[in-house]
């Protein structure tokens, strides 16, 4: 994986980290908070009021003078290749208009936002047996009851719970801006790439309502018939892998959005239930988040909300 930007090693850690400090640093509590907030280490923050005390523009510059030195860092740079040649056959092939915006664009992501990944596991036995139950109903629609498309449902309440995670920071205005309405994009991989399409509205959506978008919106994208349109306003994204494989891996959050939710390949598991071992379909699940909108413990009350609605199939009776 690639390396973060050297200039972000002190907004990693939260503001709790001056505990560590022989003196306490002089802030107020908002200020330590404000700090919190846009992910910023306030013992390494220069105060310029009576005695070093920090302010709020100190806090703020600060945060401002972190994102343009990550913007200018070299690590954002392409980096010089050798001649390949030299060694053996090789083939170069021109970028796609596709590859070349997801390249600038993860580029951009990895480069300017401060990732954190957190991992969780969901025991999705009853919710297969459900899924399977209320399948045909759903086909009757003229869809298929996916995964996905329940993800996609729980996701949005847990949206509407934890707003943070639908937001996006302003750098420049120094602001984060709280969507109200709730569009979910898709992560799809097609011949020509990687395509995100946004399901519009998923909070206001059953799930049937919610396959047959997943549907259309799929083949749309596969056959190479969708809009620059269908792929703007999202505030969230799902990248669901479970169908090709693997456990686990590490989302690149897709800006401007501040979160993306990871799935990799349900897998039967023995655990125990009841002082019981018993066979369970298990979820892998990983969410990466921009540390400077979101703290730790959010993130994991979040992922965690989001595996206990995958596990009680009756979840979004209440809450969807």
């Amino acid at each position: 994986a690639p390396a973060p930007a050297a200039s972000v090693t002190d907004v990693a850690a939260p503001a709790a980290a001056s505990a560590g400090t022989s003196t306490p640093v002089p802030a107020a509590p908002s200020i330590r908070r404000l700090a919190r907030e846009i992910g910023v280490d306030v013992s390494v923050i220069a105060g310029s009021g009576p005695g070093g005390r920090i302010s709020e523009a100190d806090v703020k510059a600060h945060s401002k003078k972190l994102h343009e030195n990550r913007a200018s860092s070299p690590a954002a740079a392409a980096i010089p290749l050798p001649d390949f040649s030299k060694w053996g056959d090789i083939e170069a092939e021109p970028f796609s208009n596709v590859r070349r915006i997801t390249a600038q664009r993860m580029s951009a992501s990895w480069s300017t936002i401060p990732h954190v990944t957190q991992f969780d596991q969901s025991d999705v036995t009853d919710l297969e047996v459900w899924r399977k139950a209320f399948g045909k109903q759903v086909e009757k629609a003229g869809a298929k009851l996916t995964p996905t498309a329940i993800i996609l449902k729980v996701a949005a309440a847990a949206l509407r719970k934890f707003p943070q995670f639908s937001a996006s920071i302003d750098m420049t205005g120094e602001q984060i801006i709280y969507k109200k309405y709730c569009h979910i994009g898709v992560a799809v991989d097609t011949k020509r790439g990687l395509l995100v399409p946004v399901i519009r509205d998923v909070d206001q959506k059953s799930i049937t309502q919610i396959s047959i978008e997943l549907g259309e919106m799929a083949e749309k994208t596969r056959t190479g018939k969708i809009s620059i349109d269908d792929m703007q306003g999202g505030c969230f994204t799902v990248s669901n892998l479970g169908g090709i494989g693997g456990a686990a891996f590490t989302p690149i959050v897709n800006a401007p959005e501040v979160a993306i939710l990871g799935v990799a390949r349900s897998s039967t598991q023995p655990v125990y239930v009841d002082d019981e071992l018993q066979p369970r379909m298990i979820m892998p699940l990983s969410l990466s988040y921009d540390h400077r909108v979101i703290d730790g413990a959010d993130g994991a009350r979040f992922l965690r909300y989001i595996s206990q609605g995958l596990e009680n199939p009756y979840f979004l009776a209440f809450e969807g």
